[in-house]
């Protein structure tokens, strides 16, 4: 095969990641995603409809007949990614250094870096929440819409030991090993939004959800995920814990299944290897190596009315590492910034006894700063170098 034969597929890849062509399709494909992705929203949800539209390489559709999903639209993801190597690569392409062209060049600059901010900032960001008493200390946010199984083992004489499986490793189903376990977590079932009822109310033909603790008193049912947004999902899974063989030692038989849901309040507990463990369905934790503690919670009202006008925290922040102790203040337009984190004031509850806090970690906050301020003085110059151009054009004019 001939060298021009080898490049020619090459041109005619790069001539299409370069095209206007390319360009076009992407926002026109992403004008249908808006509008497709808003309208599903009514029946979804703001969150679901997120997920299935804008935090998506594709938009899935399943099929009244079969269980086969196709992928029938781009998602989110994949549109901002194939607009941001077109963007690039056109620029790349047909880059020309000139005075004349600095101001485009720096307009493109700052709408890559706007756009490549977009995609690190839905990847990688992560909000949660800290609830904390007056008085209480807390080195651990919760995420509000994902759930981790707790594995306890309760037998340290001051510690505990926990094991975490995330609610998308339990989603995937088979059997979860680690090597922190004695024993397998097996998923039979898993049911991303719940109800559970109590045998003694239904039929006779009700079956218990599981063999062991709560799960043998009740019966599940898989309900369509929670679209309000007041509300949350109950995730629920039925395990088997099967042991594991150690030291040539045969595994004892099964320990049998269990019901694990994040609607029941308390974990349940079974003895294995002469030792207490717990299961529990919780909000995924995200422990920090620092610890804040409320000191003060306050709620203003307006005179005569129950409208809150202003409420704040006054926290400590404690990081031996780093040798920090420290109060600080948290209300509105006044977050706690720390370690990558920022702390908000989000709500209250409990009588006011306790307060709210959103936990915001984005690798990408000052992106789009950056890209707004390069686009602006990218526009700002290109302007004032035509402007100029045209005034001295124009006095030449006049003088002849």
């Amino acid at each position: 095969m001939s060298r021009a034969a080898l490049i020619r597929p090459l041109w005619a890849l790069i001539d299409f990641f370069t095209s206007l062509k390319l360009t076009l399709v992407c926002l026109a494909l992403a004008m249908v995603l808006i509008f497709v992705g808003t309208l599903a929203q009514v029946h979804l949800g703001t969150h679901v409809a997120q997920e299935h539209y804008f935090q998506s390489l594709f938009v899935w559709w399943t099929p009244v007949v079969g269980k086969l999903p196709l992928p029938v639209l781009p998602g989110g993801h994949l549109i901002g990614a194939v607009l941001l190597v077109n963007l690039i690569a056109a620029h790349i392409r047909r880059f020309q250094w000139t005075w004349r062209k600095l101001g485009i060049h720096l307009t493109h600059g700052g709408l890559i870096i706007m756009l490549a901010g977009g995609l690190l900032t839905d990847l990688f960001q992560r909000e949660s929440n800290m609830r904390l008493d007056e008085g209480a200390t807390s080195n651990y946010s919760e995420a509000p819409r994902l759930t981790e199984l707790a594995v306890v083992d309760e037998s340290g004489p001051e510690l505990d030991t926990v094991t975490a499986i995330s609610q998308k490793r339990l989603q995937r189903g088979g059997t979860i090993d680690s090597d922190s376990l004695p024993f397998r977590v097996i998923v039979r079932r898993f049911f991303q939004n719940s109800r559970l009822r109590m045998l003694s109310q239904l039929g006779p033909d009700a079956r218990p959800a599981a063999e062991n603790g709560v799960g043998a008193q009740v019966a599940i049912m898989e309900v369509p995920r929670a679209t309000a947004m007041n509300e949350r999902d109950l995730v629920s899974a039925v395990i088997e814990i099967q042991p594991k063989s150690t030291s040539g030692i045969v595994a004892p038989a099964s320990l049998g299944t269990w019901l694990v849901s994040s609607a029941l309040g308390q974990p349940q507990t079974f003895q294995h290897g002469g030792k207490t463990w717990s299961l529990g369905q919780r909000q995924e934790r995200y422990y920090k190596p620092y610890s804040v503690t409320l000191r003060d919670f306050t709620h203003e009202r307006y005179p005569g009315t129950d409208i809150p006008k202003d409420f704040s925290s006054r926290v400590s922040l404690t990081d031996p590492a780093r040798n920090e102790d420290r109060e600080v203040l948290i209300y509105m337009n006044h977050p706690l910034r720390y370690r990558g984190e920022t702390y908000f004031q989000q709500g209250f509850d409990n009588d006011d006894k306790t307060s709210i806090l959103q936990v915001v970690r984005n690798p990408s906050a000052v992106t789009p700063y950056v890209a707004c301020v390069i686009v602006g003085v990218g526009l700002l110059y290109q302007f004032g170098y035509h402007l100029i151009g045209f005034a001295r054009k124009h006095r030449r004019q006049i003088t002849a």
